[in-house]
């Protein structure tokens, strides 16, 4: 179901062309809920269900008449009338890493249906790195930052999910990676991945070093050393010896109220944090589930209990209080906010440990702000959230409907550094969605 009233025809004044688009959101907070959620124990419950299927948890009304979410986003489920659910997000590849890829770049991956391909320079640029190429800060600000590591699974083969990079475009556009527990009282971001033996005095002349051998050639794009730096790394470097960019940095400058609404664990600081980068002018922001050490969102085993008690506490806190701040900020209308796994949970549960494997033919996401449409439910599944039965959409169209939103076409191309052409995105923008 779409729901309330929504539905209509495609607008032609946000048809997807070569031409300017109408620019909705100035920014991005990207929640990469890395492991893939489970729709039917998050955002599409189904009471009827069989219990072997429905689960253990159950719905509960929210501040939209006639949509439920689960009992334990207790705190989102007051703030449905902000933001879009889609229940309806469907694609035909259960490998975390290449289905990671299409989520976080909007395109396929070069290898499909695997978790032995690691990232490479084939893939496709993150939607951060896109936002550099073709939103640049002019003021030394990175466009894209990532926290608070590059999403990784022990069990996959290839390890580090690939498309969390510049990819195609080099690695000038992979941005700014924050790393580390932003939770812990000693946290301070005193390195974007800079290898341990470099000291401040080292960074600096290496970074006239490069200014110099950019000038002189065009196509450098790595320092030709083990253990090199990249352009972003020295940006980040450069910016944190700024006492301006140093208290955009600081999460001691909110308040312990703030900080607790946000949750005072490693995933609620990041969003906060995330919060602040954009204030201060960062374009896209990308929080990656952290390594908890269990396994993140992907839930084989002990499900129920790894939703109740470790992974949706923290995210309902999180989400909730990133809406009521940046609405509160006068900052939600131009600032897109996405909630999303790579997929999600098979509906039959395994009885022999109470998990749900990888499903990835219908799962939710969330969509806020910058435009999207308020108080909406896109898509249907069906009785078992099984397949959609109503208005399927797969991760590229929801990556390409954040670039629409954020004035860019998805139907335009790019350059890599040979010079071939690459379309931005291959989805198409969810355009009953948008806010008329």
């Amino acid at each position: 179901m779409l729901g309330l009233g929504l539905e209509r025809s495609l607008n032609p004044a946000f048809g997807v062309s070569s031409g300017a688009l109408p620019v909705r959101a100035k920014r991005c907070i990207f929640l990469f809920m890395w492991g893939g959620p489970s729709q039917l124990d998050t955002f599409d419950l189904k009471p009827d269900a069989p219990a072997e299927i429905r689960g253990e948890f159950k719905p509960i009304s929210t501040a939209v008449p006639g949509v439920q979410i689960c009992e334990h986003f207790s705190k989102l489920s007051k703030l449905t009338d902000r933001f879009t659910i889609l229940r309806s997000l469907a694609h035909d590849d259960p490998a975390h890493l290449s289905s990671g890829h299409a989520t976080l770049t909007g395109n396929p991956a070069p290898v499909l249906k695997s978790d032995a391909a690691p990232p490479s320079e084939k893939d496709s640029p993150h939607l951060g790195g896109l936002i550099t190429k073709l939103r640049p800060n002019a003021d030394g600000i990175p466009s894209f930052v990532a926290m608070p590591w590059k999403a990784f699974h022990p069990a996959a083969p290839g390890g580090e999910a690939p498309g969390q990079h510049g990819g195609w475009l080099g690695p000038t556009y992979s941005g700014a990676l924050l790393q580390g527990d932003l939770n812990h009282p000693e946290w301070k971001p005193q390195a974007f991945s800079l290898p341990a033996e470099m000291t401040l005095d080292r960074l600096e002349s290496r970074s006239h070093l490069l200014k110099i051998l950019e000038g002189q050639r065009s196509s450098f794009h790595r320092v030709a050393e083990t253990g090199a730096l990249n352009l972003q790394q020295i940006q980040a470097f450069e910016m944190l010896s700024s006492p301006k960019v140093k208290r955009a940095f600081d999460l001691s400058q909110e308040s312990s109220e703030t900080r607790d609404r946000y949750g005072r664990n490693i995933h609620g600081q990041c969003v906060l944090m995330a919060r602040r980068l954009i204030e201060h002018g960062v374009s896209l922001v990308s929080v990656n589930w952290h390594n908890d050490g269990q396994n993140f969102w992907d839930t084989h085993g002990n499900n129920f209990n790894r939703l109740k008690n470790d992974l949706i506490p923290p995210a309902d806190a999180a989400l909730s209080a990133l809406i009521e701040d940046l609405e509160a900020r006068g900052m939600l209308d131009d600032t897109i906010v996405a909630w999303v796994g790579e997929f999600g949970r098979k509906p039959q549960i395994t009885a022999a440990n109470a998990g749900r494997e990888h499903w990835p033919y219908c799962y939710s996401g969330i969509l806020a702000g910058g435009g999207i449409a308020k108080g909406a439910v896109y898509g249907e599944s069906d009785r078992h959230a099984a397949y959609p039965s109503r208005n399927p959409v797969s991760p590229q169209d929801y990556a390409a409907t954040i670039l629409h939103q954020m004035g860019i076409s998805p139907d335009d191309t790019l350059l890599d550094r040979e010079n071939r052409p690459h379309r931005i995105s291959t989805g198409k923008p969810i355009l009953d969605i948008v806010a008329g």
